[in-house]
């Protein structure tokens, strides 16, 4: 009886649950599309600030926390933001805010002598991708074109990504840094002709000489600021005394010149990205430097949580669940392969062990430009439909996987590093500290319904115990009852005697004989 009351119980709180959360979810839903776009916007990043901080608690990165936000408030989670063209226009902009911010915070002097390196590695990356995809399209059964494109789309490495998990574990500014900064502006470099090269395999005509120009056109730009301030001074602005104490100016001026170069960059057919990297040197070799870095960080920020908000919208949990292990075979399989070579490649060209791991890394994933890579070959009809959602798909798994990996990777290696001997025994202990923090969380909470099953017996107790003395009192108070009513009777018995002993009756008993007159 008791254990069919507990089912009964949890099968009723278990649909009182599903109730309270969809009805949450249609309110919640309701109220982002009832009105302004921005509620929905402000609830996405309201639920990305909760998940931040609970992966900052298990010490995991907190832009995981930001992606899954957007999966559960995306068009296939709870649907609080079916339309996510605003969002993608902020997100843009946080990735081409945070490209001028790198650019401010480069060093010339070593930014000039990984060139070669990165132009190396970035070649060797495109190489290795490229037998990657044929192994996908061999797999999948595409076609040359959309092996191709594949290609591409396995190339490249999210600058944002990369930048964020470096400067989380205090290696942007140090020798990873500078390394994984290199290549990914030498990946930045060749969207230009990659898009041009897709738009021709969906049909449309290829010019060599237009593509030609414009890498030329990119790598003189880059080339000659280099060169200019690898051999001049800081560059005084005009105004600067006084634009440099008003922060509004100052925040203002520096992104009207950010967005002013990515407008001009997008114009002539390169990156707005790398117009913006560029106007960021130009702005980082100038006095302005120290004043406008803590204006715009903050900026940036903010606009690059609303990035890794649009990678979780992104996520197509529909297609991922109907294709769960092609997608995440695929996506474990990208990332291993771009780990492995990532490092090899860089140890070839020169850097040191530790440089080599922390930088590739950092590169493992597949970028941001691979969506709009996989966007223009879809539009051109480049690539079949479901290698356009198979593409997206694995980009938005390994965007998301990425730091959890490099989290993993990282301190596997220190461990190993650190004399362990295997990496077998490095893996068992790269989470010992927060499984023993699960462990004590669990023993915790066995503990609390220990002591909460013993607390409720001992209610249990008090109440028998209560009602028990209550059924005594009950029971004494009607034996009183009862005696007083035995007593009463007695009285009344004593009250009315019968006759004397010695008394005898007037008529005769009729065994006596009666007698005459």
């Amino acid at each position: 009886m008791q254990e069919h009351i507990s089912g009964s119980v949890k099968a009723a709180g278990g649909a009182v649950e599903q109730t309270v959360v969809d009805v949450v979810g249609q309110a919640v839903g309701h109220a982002a599309h009832g009105g302004d776009p921005l509620v929905g916007i402000a609830i996405a990043v309201a639920v990305a600030a909760f998940l931040g901080l609970g992966f900052m608690y298990l010490r995991q990165p907190p832009l995981v926390g930001f992606i899954l936000a957007g999966l559960a408030l995306g068009p296939t989670g709870m649907g609080v933001i079916h339309t996510s063209e605003n969002v993608s226009l902020l997100a843009e902009m946080g990735v081409v805010v945070l490209l001028f911010f790198i650019g401010m915070e480069l060093s010339i002097k070593a930014f000039i002598t990984s060139l070669r390196q990165a132009t190396l590695v970035a070649g060797g990356q495109l190489i290795v991708s490229m037998l990657l995809a044929a192994i996908f399209t061999l797999w999948l059964g595409a076609n040359f074109a959309e092996g191709i494109i594949l290609g591409f789309i396995i190339a490249l490495s999210s600058t944002v990504v990369a930048m964020k998990m470096l400067d989380g574990m205090g290696e942007l500014r140090a020798e990873p840094g500078r390394v994984a900064v290199g290549v990914l502006i030498a990946q930045d470099l060749a969207v230009v002709p990659m898009l041009i090269l897709v738009s021709s395999l969906g049909g449309g005509t290829f010019d060599l000489g237009d593509v030609t120009l414009k890498v030329v056109v990119a790598v003189a730009l880059l080339g000659g600021i280099l060169w200019w301030f690898g051999s001049h001074p800081k560059l005084k602005v005009p105004f600067a005394s006084k634009v440099a104490e008003n922060v509004d100016l100052l925040a203002l001026g520096s992104l009207a010149l950010c967005f002013l170069a990515a407008a001009l960059s997008g114009l002539a057919g390169l990156s707005p990205v790398y117009g913006a990297f560029l106007a960021g040197i130009i702005v980082g070799n100038s006095t302005l430097r120290s004043r406008v870095i803590p204006v715009i960080e903050p900026i940036q920020s903010v606009l690059v949580v609303v990035f890794f908000l649009s990678i979780g919208l992104l996520i197509d949990l529909d297609f991922i669940t109907a294709n769960i292990v092609l997608v995440l075979a695929a996506s474990f399989l990208v990332i291993s392969v771009k780990t492995v070579f990532n490092i090899a490649l860089l140890r070839a060209t020169g850097s040191e062990p530790k440089t080599a791991l922390v930088a590739g890394l950092s590169m493992a994933q597949i970028g941001e430009f691979s969506f709009v890579l996989a966007a223009a070959g879809w539009s051109t009809r480049a690539l079949g439909y479901d290698i356009y959602r198979l593409a997206i798909a694995i980009t938005a798994v390994s965007l998301l996987f990425s730091p959890i990996w490099f989290n993993l990777m990282e301190r596997v290696e220190r461990i190993a590093a650190s004399g362990l001997g295997t990496y077998r025994e490095a893996l068992r202990l790269a989470y010992e500290g927060e499984l023993g923090e699960v462990s004590r969380r669990r023993e915790s909470l066995s503990d609390a319904f220990w002591w909460g099953r013993l607390r409720y017996r001992a209610a249990r107790f008090a109440v028998y115990q209560k009602r028990s003395r209550k059924l005594r009192e009950q029971v004494e108070a009607a034996r009183a009852r009862q005696a007083a009513t035995v007593a009463a009777a007695a009285e009344v018995s004593d009250a009315d005697p019968g006759p004397a002993e010695g008394e005898k009756t007037e008529n005769p008993s009729p065994s006596q004989p009666r007698r005459n007159g």
